[in-house]
C-alpha cells in the first residue's frame, strides 16, 4: 500500500478537451544522501528515485531522480486534457517505500 507524502500539486481545476495543461509538483522530502558531512556518522539513505504520473490510467510522465536532486524536489511538465480523470503521482524511494498523491482534472 502506498503512503501519502506532503506535496503541493498545481494544475487547472478545469480545461477544455485538447488543451495543453501545465502541472507543477513540489514534494516535501529530505532526499537524505546517507551522510551529513565530513567525519560525521553515516545516516540512513532515503532518496526518491522515480516519479511516475498517470492520467486517466495512462502514464503521461516519468522521471528518474538521484542523490544529485535537492531536497524537496520541484517538477513541472505538461499534458493534454483528454477526459475528466485523476492524475496519480507515485514516488518510489530507494528503501522500497512508495508514496502516492492524486489530483483531479475536469475536462469540459
Amino acid at each position: 500500500m502506498a503512503a501519502s507524502i506532503p506535496a503541493r500539486i498545481t494544475l487547472p481545476e478545469t480545461a477544455r478537451r485538447g488543451e495543453v495543461v501545465s502541472v507543477r509538483v513540489l514534494v516535501r522530502h529530505p532526499m537524505e544522501r546517507g551522510f551529513d558531512g565530513p567525519g560525521l556518522t553515516p545516516l540512513p539513505r532515503h532518496i526518491l528515485h522515480t516519479l511516475r504520473v498517470t492520467y486517466a490510467g495512462e502514464e503521461v510522465f516519468r522521471m528518474a531522480l538521484s542523490s544529485g536532486i535537492a531536497a524537496n524536489p520541484y517538477v513541472e511538465f505538461t499534458t493534454v486534457a483528454t477526459e475528466t480523470g485523476d492524475l496519480v503521482f507515485e514516488w518510489q524511494e530507494d528503501g522500497g517505500a512508495v508514496y502516492r498523491r492524486e489530483a483531479r482534472l475536469v475536462v469540459t
